[in-house]
């Protein structure tokens, strides 16, 4: 039995994994907790590590492969040439075995954020913290002085270089 990379179509993955299931092989989807911005709320989700990639265990010798392509959810199987890609069962294993990250957070201490509502909204700082759940300390520049500020999470906004 070996482990190889099935490459799902666009924000598939979860289709893909449990169809794979109910037809009996036996596939893996490594998920990671993030915070994004949802409908102009900070929201912790739960997306794959992997965009559009899933891994399925098969026995290279037995398993009939032909039911994957057309499994719904699945684009393909990642292949080089004609010959499948593989994936070392250690890795599998590490990534299975490692701990769980810590909640990858939209913005650290030191990022710069622009205000994208209320009264400081066009204004940008440096974010400093998180203080509680739903606010943060932003630190701005005010009458040439910086100037820390309590400000709700969603009215910030990363500044993407």
């Amino acid at each position: 039995m070996q482990w190889y990379v099935i490459h799902t179509k666009p924000r598939q993955e979860q289709r893909a994994l449990e169809n794979l299931q109910r037809q009996g092989f036996e596939a893996w989807l490594p998920m990671i907790e993030l915070e994004k911005v949802r409908r102009g709320q900070l929201a912790r989700v739960t997306e794959p590590m992997f965009s559009r990639y899933l891994f399925i265990h098969l026995d290279t010798v037995q398993t009939n492969w032909s039911p994957i392509r057309s499994t719904l959810g699945v684009s393909k199987l990642v292949s080089f040439g004609n010959t499948p890609a593989a994936v070392p069962d250690a890795l599998i294993q590490a990534l299975r075995d490692m701990p769980p990250l810590p909640r990858e957070r939209m913005m650290n201490p030191g990022d710069e954020v622009q205000f994208v509502a209320g009264p400081l909204k066009g204004l940008r700082g440096i974010y400093q913290q998180h203080d509680g759940e739903a606010r943060a300390m932003v630190l701005i520049e005010l009458l040439s002085q910086p100037q820390s500020i309590q400000t709700e999470l969603q009215a910030l906004r990363p500044v993407v270089a």
